[in-house]
């Protein structure tokens, strides 16, 4: 799997995007039981004006955020706390999975107010990212209980601490 990444804001060269990108999808993916699909994926890694410009295109909120996905199929589950639905390859074999946006500045500014690593930080708003294109959600208490449990598996895996601790 080889996302298309597009760096539009030059400050993500600085931390890595691309590498930390990758792997967090990479190991998202594993720990789904889809590693050895062919997924395509977009990532725009871009600023808090253009991620605002999208927030407000699509989803009528003002004001930057700092992930947005777009999954490609509705996978979501009909039951609160459910598993979504598999995704399913396309006639070539490969799953269509979304797009992922994420600000710079709304990433930098949270991981300092966290006091966490930026890359640490996109690392997890990477997997946040990819498992919103399969299907998972938090705004239902049951689903964001699964979703965070998720999270807190694939990132602990990779070596990073619970971003949900308190």
């Amino acid at each position: 799997m080889a996302p298309d990444i597009l760096i539009e804001d030059p400050r993500w060269h600085d931390c890595e995007f691309e590498r930390l990108a990758t792997a967090a999808l990479a190991a998202t993916l594993t720990h789904m039981g889809l590693a050895d699909t062919d997924a395509e994926i977009s990532l725009l890694a871009c600023n808090d004006a253009r991620i605002a410009g999208l927030n407000t295109d699509f989803r009528d909120k003002a004001g930057p955020t700092n992930v947005l996905s777009w999954p490609a199929v509705d996978l979501a589950a009909s039951e609160p706390g459910g598993t979504p639905h598999p995704p399913v390859p396309g006639i070539d074999g490969t799953l269509e999975l979304g797009d992922i946006a994420i600000a710079f500045e709304t990433c930098r500014r949270e991981a300092a107010d966290l006091g966490i690593s930026m890359a640490g930080h996109v690392t997890h708003l990477t997997v946040h990212g990819l498992l919103h294109l399969l299907g998972y959600d938090h705004i239902r208490d049951a689903d964001a209980t699964l979703m965070q449990r998720l999270e807190t598996e694939i990132l602990g895996k990779m070596g990073l601490d619970d971003p949900y601790r308190t």
